[in-house]
């Protein structure tokens, strides 16, 4: 599973929408990045395979950054979440 997550400028926790393939999550983060590139569509509306009933649509002005991780079961694998920092 693959997880997309949105933050909100101002907002300490963030959005996310899931993935069952590494591909549609890339694209998903594609559309979250170009929206923010161009601002534009003005409302970007994302919707989760997991939880299949589960929509949001955020203002695209307001997005203050984007990820992608993987997640398998209940542990995360290697791969974590977050930025890292080059010293």
């Amino acid at each position: 599973m693959y997880i997309i997550e949105v933050n909100l400028k101002f907002t300490p926790m963030p959005l996310s929408v899931q993935r069952k393939e590494e591909s549609d999550a890339h694209a998903v983060y594609g559309q979250v990045l170009g929206a923010m590139e161009t601002g534009s569509p003005k409302i970007l509306e994302l919707t989760c395979e997991h939880q299949a009933d589960k929509k949001l649509a955020v203002v695209v002005s307001e997005i203050a950054s984007t990820q992608v991780y993987e997640k398998s079961g209940s542990a995360m694998t290697g791969k974590r979440p977050g930025f890292a920092f080059a010293e």
